[in-house]
C-alpha cells in the first residue's frame, strides 16, 4: 500500500564516489520508504561548485543502480517536484532568501575571507565559541545599499536568536535539546549567488514535501539553524533521524582520507552486491530477533527506525568477509558464476555454462571469500598440472608410478561418468595395488591438479573430463619415470 505522507530523500553532493556512510544513508532510506509503503526521492545536491567532480552525479546513481536500491523521483526519472538536481533550482532559493531578507531574519555580510579567519583565531585564544560576530548586522541601510550598488563581494547570513534554547525530538536520540549560542549566523547564499547546503536543503525538503529527513550524526549541530529556518518561512518541519557514526574497530571515526570507503572499490574486490547491502544495513540496526543474514527484500520487512542504535557502528572487515563467504556459499550456482566471469575473462579464461564449470565453481566456492580468490583456486583446473621438484621428490616414486599406471590402464578403456563409479574405481585401485592414504591419494592429485592437497578425486575427474585426466597423468608419468 501506498502511503504518501512517508516521503525520504537521499541528497549527495557529486563530488566524488559513492562512499559507505552515503550508502547507508541510502540504504535506510530506501528501507524506511518501503517499509512503509512511501517514496524515496534522489536528490542531487550540487550548489558547491567548486568541489563537483565531472560525471560523478551519473557514477553515483549507477551505483545505486547496482547495489540494487531503486528510485522513485529523481534526476533522469522525473516526478511531481522536480528539477531534482539543485543547480537547476536557484530562483527558488533566492526567493525565499529575499523573503528572509525582508523579514529581517537574514542580513548581507561583507567581511572578507581574511576578517573571518582573524576573527575566530581571536576568539579559539580567548576560549570563546568561534563564530561570526554579526558587525555587518549594524550597517546601516545606506551603507549597505551604496556597497551593493558598486557590487561589494559579499553572503546573505541568517540571523540566529540570541536565546534560544532549541528542543526537538530526534526519531533514534529521542529529546534533544540545544543552545543557540552555540550555532553561528549562517551562510545562506554565497557570493557566488550558489546558496549553501542549509537553506537549499531546507528549502527542497520544504517543497518536496520530505516527511523524514534521515541523514548523518554530523548534522545534528545544525538542526536548530534548520528549525529556526523552517519558523521563519513559516513551515511545518519534517522528523529528524540522525544516524550513528561509521567507526573503526578502534571506534576512530571511519574517514574518507584514512580508510577505503569507496562502494565501487569494495565491488571491485569481489565482494558480492548482497553481502554489501546485507552489511551495511546492520552498521547501527539489527532486528528483534539479532539475526544475521538478511535478503534486501527481508530488510524492507524487517527495518525500523526504532531498532536503529545511537551509539557508532564499528565497521568490521572480518565480519564483512564472513558474510561474503556465507553468501557465496548459499546463493545459486549459475549467479556466482555470473558475478566471478569478468574476474575469469580479466585473467584469460573464458567460462561457459556446463556442468563442468559449476561444479568447479561448486568445489571453489567453498574455499574462497572474495570472487577474484575463485580464479586464483580454479588455474588447477585451467592450466596444465605443473608439479614442483620438491613435491614430487616427498613421494615414493615406485608407489606414484603404480598409482599412475593403474589409472592410465584402467581409463584407457571406460572412463567413470558419476561420483560412484569414480568413487568404486578409486576403491578398485586402493584394493589392487595395495597403496592407501597419502600414498595413493597425493600422486593422483599431484598428477592431476599440481597440488598434495586439494578437492576430491570425483571432482576432480567430472571437471577436467577424460581426455585432460589422461593427458595430465600421461604428463606427470614422464616427469616421474
Amino acid at each position: 500500500m501506498t502511503n504518501t505522507a512517508i516521503r525520504v530523500r537521499f541528497a549527495p553532493s557529486p563530488t566524488g564516489y559513492l562512499h559507505i556512510g552515503g550508502l547507508r544513508t541510502a540504504l535506510y532510506d530506501y528501507l524506511f520508504a518501503r517499509s512503509q509503503g512511501g517514496t524515496m526521492i534522489l536528490r542531487i545536491e550540487d550548489t558547491d561548485q567548486n568541489r563537483l567532480v565531472p560525471d560523478a552525479a551519473e557514477k553515483l546513481i549507477a551505483s545505486l543502480k547496482t547495489i540494487g536500491i531503486s528510485i522513485d523521483e529523481g534526476p533522469g526519472l522525473g516526478g511531481e517536484y522536480g528539477p531534482y538536481t539543485q543547480s537547476e533550482r536557484l530562483e527558488h532559493y533566492h526567493r525565499y532568501a529575499d523573503q528572509l531578507l525582508r523579514q529581517g531574519d537574514a542580513y548581507h555580510c561583507f567581511c572578507s575571507s581574511e576578517t573571518l579567519t582573524q576573527m575566530r583565531e581571536e576568539q579559539t585564544q580567548h576560549g570563546e565559541f568561534a563564530k561570526y560576530d554579526r558587525r555587518c548586522l549594524s550597517l546601516s541601510e545606506e551603507e549597505i545599499r551604496k556597497r551593493l550598488a558598486r557590487g561589494d563581494k559579499h553572503v546573505l547570513r541568517l540571523k540566529m536568536p540570541d536565546k534560544r534554547t532549541f528542543a526537538f525530538e530526534d526519531e533514534i536520540r529521542g529529546h534533544v535539546e540545544m543552545e543557540s549560542s552555540q550555532s553561528d549566523d549562517q551562510v545562506l547564499i554565497k557570493s557566488d549567488g550558489f546558496p549553501t547546503y542549509h537553506l537549499a536543503a531546507v528549502v527542497d525538503d520544504h517543497l518536496m514535501k520530505i516527511s523524514h529527513v534521515i541523514r548523518g550524526e554530523e548534522w545534528l549541530s545544525s538542526t536548530p539553524k534548520h528549525i529556526w529556518l523552517y519558523e521563519c518561512l513559516g513551515w511545518d518541519i519534517p522528523a529528524w533521524v540522525h544516524l550513528p557514526l561509521i567507526l573503526n574497530p578502534d571506534r576512530s571515526k571511519l574517514s574518507k582520507r584514512m580508510n577505503d570507503v569507496s562502494v565501487e572499490s569494495y565491488l571491485e574486490k569481489g565482494y558480492l552486491k548482497e553481502t554489501i547491502i546485507n552489511f551495511i544495513a546492520l552498521l547501527g540496526w539489527h532486528s528483534d530477533d539479532d539475526r544475521e543474514i538478511y535478503s534486501l527484500e527481508e530488510l524492507c520487512r524487517e527495518f525500523s527506525l526504532k531498532r536503529v542504535s545511537k551509539s557508532g557502528a564499528i565497521f568490521d572487515l572480518t565480519k564483512l568477509d564472513w558474510m561474503n563467504g556465507q553468501y557465496i556459499r548459499s546463493l545459486p550456482l549459475e549467479t556466482i558464476m555470473e558475478y566471478a566471469k569478468p574476474y575469469f575473462h580479466e585473467a584469460g579464461y573464458t567460462l561457459e555454462t556446463t556442468e563442468q564449470t559449476l561444479r568447479m565453481i561448486a568445489v571453489a566456492r567453498d574455499r574462497v571469500t572474495l570472487l577474484p580468490e575463485f580464479v586464483d583456486y580454479c588455474r588447477m583446473f585451467l592450466d596444465q598440472a605443473k608439479p614442483t621438484q620438491e613435491d614430487i621428490a616427498s613421494l615414493d616414486a615406485d608407489k606414484s608410478l603404480a598409482v599412475t599406471d593403474y589409472f592410465l590402464r584402467q581409463l584407457d578403456t571406460a572412463y567413470p561418468e558419476t561420483d560412484d563409479e569414480i568413487n568404486i574405481l578409486v576403491k578398485q585401485a586402493i584394493s589392487t595395488l595395495g597403496i592407501k592414504g597419502k600414498d595413493f591419494y597425493s600422486p593422483l592429485r599431484l598428477a592431476l591438479v599440481g597440488k598434495l592437497h586439494g578437492p576430491d578425486i570425483p571432482s576432480i575427474f567430472f571437471i577436467l573430463g577424460k581426455a585432460e585426466v589422461i593427458n595430465r597423468l600421461h604428463a606427470f608419468r614422464e616427469i616421474c619415470g
